[in-house]
């Protein structure tokens, strides 16, 4: 399942002074609205024109630049298209299709032919809309496939030959960077640390960001410099996972054999003590911003159908997030289908988003989680129009009670 156009004409302004942006430690999840992505709405103008002979001409407006955020990653093509407004920006244009790129990249190592033919074909779409939008300037990356694929390289002189985009395969820091960039604003900045997880297709990254540094309200941080104090990349997400641990009818035992993959790999990566102290003291808390969070947070709120103004934003109880997360991995792939906000396709690859979410919760515990549908793109936006931001400061910090 792929949408081939998201919808566009959202903002991504700090949120509104009568939304909370702490902590709220003692509402139920999913009762606050988000209200970080709020639509800006103006009634039409008509364009005043002088009478002929008057020796005048029509005002003429003049347009914000345009800038585009491309991200080919494990899974997806994803492009945004947006025009700084205020201290953000808003997107005019977006566009979204499933091309899994890593598809059968962990067994032979390489980009299969027909994988580099959807990417192709989606990436002629994204040149196209960019054309279409006269995009001032622009970023293209390619993310944890390109970087593992032995015939990588080859794929992205394809890609330039066949629809004129320039991709640039990024460091798994920079991808973390990248993602930091594009939720700051929804840190809480009552806490002393915020981990931010990014489950990808093809790999994890996590930032743990310093939040100390941000509760300066005079403060205004230079967006493409996040205060990260420490990073870690896992070589595991959805495609990748599911691919080493293969389901089984015996779903309990298959899902533990996944959260073991993930302990062993964050093991490995030498981070599994990374501010441990802070989330146990309450002093931490986490951001996702994945396909994974997101559906778990739609699937918990029974939306009808996806609603990203109700999702992005929202803050989701971690308990809540793991009660989902083990539902759906005991439920079968058809069952599993049948959630609105899930789909036959991504069905097939949520569980072990929420096996790498659940290892996650308990390893750093926090008792909310802030759902971000925001990432790479929005973190590539900002730093094309070079913005600089002030994160929202509160005093006050909801009790438990």
């Amino acid at each position: 399942m792929f949408v081939e156009n998201e919808p566009c004409e959202r903002d991504y302004r700090v949120p509104a002074k009568n939304v909370r942006t702490t902590m709220p430690d003692g509402d139920m999840s999913g009762s606050g609205v988000s209200g970080d992505a709020q639509l800006e709405t103006r009634k039409p103008t008509r364009r005043r024109t002088k009478r002929r002979g008057s020796g005048g001409q029509a005002p003429q407006s003049k347009k914000a630049p345009t800038y585009a955020a491309l991200d080919l990653g494990t899974n997806n093509c994803r492009l945004l298209v947006a025009r700084p407004s205020g201290d953000s920006f808003k997107v005019i244009d977006s566009y979204s299709r499933a091309v899994r790129l890593g598809n059968g990249l962990t067994a032979t190592g390489r980009l299969s032919e027909a994988s580099m033919d959807a990417a192709v074909e989606a990436l002629t779409v994204c040149a196209k809309k960019m054309k279409a939008r006269r995009v001032k300037r622009w970023r293209c990356i390619a993310t944890e496939a390109c970087r593992k694929a032995e015939n990588g390289k080859e794929f992205l002189d394809r890609v330039k030959s066949e629809s004129g985009i320039s991709l640039e395969i990024i460091s798994p820091r920079v991808e973390s960077r990248l993602a930091v960039m594009g939720c700051l604003n929804l840190v809480d900045t009552t806490k002393d640390v915020v981990l931010v997880i990014d489950i990808g297709g093809g790999s994890t990254e996590l930032s743990w960001v310093d939040v100390r540094r941000l509760r300066n309200p005079e403060r205004t941080m230079k967006i493409h410099r996040p205060p990260i104090s420490a990073w870690a990349s896992l070589p595991i997400g959805v495609a990748t996972l599911s691919e080493r641990v293969p389901e089984i009818e015996d779903r309990a035992r298959w899902y533990e054999s996944m959260k073991q993959t993930v302990r062993d790999e964050i093991s490995k990566a030498g981070c599994d003590t990374r501010f441990t102290n802070s989330f146990k003291d309450g002093k931490g808390h986490l951001i996702g911003t994945s396909g994974t969070i997101t559906s778990l947070a739609g699937i918990h709120l029974k939306l009808p159908y996806y609603q990203r103004d109700k999702v992005d934003g929202l803050w989701l109880r971690s308990s809540d997030a793991v009660r989902v997360a083990r539902d759906m991995a005991s439920r079968s792939p058809a069952e599993r289908a049948k959630e609105p906000c899930i789909g036959e396709d991504r069905s097939k690859l949520l569980v072990a988003g929420c096996a790498i979410t659940d290892v996650l919760c308990e390893m750093w515990p926090s008792k909310m989680v802030r759902v971000a549908d925001r990432g790479l793109r929005e973190g590539m936006l900002m730093g094309l129009m070079q913005q600089s931001q002030k994160v929202n400061f509160v005093k006050e910090v909801p009790s438990d009670d």
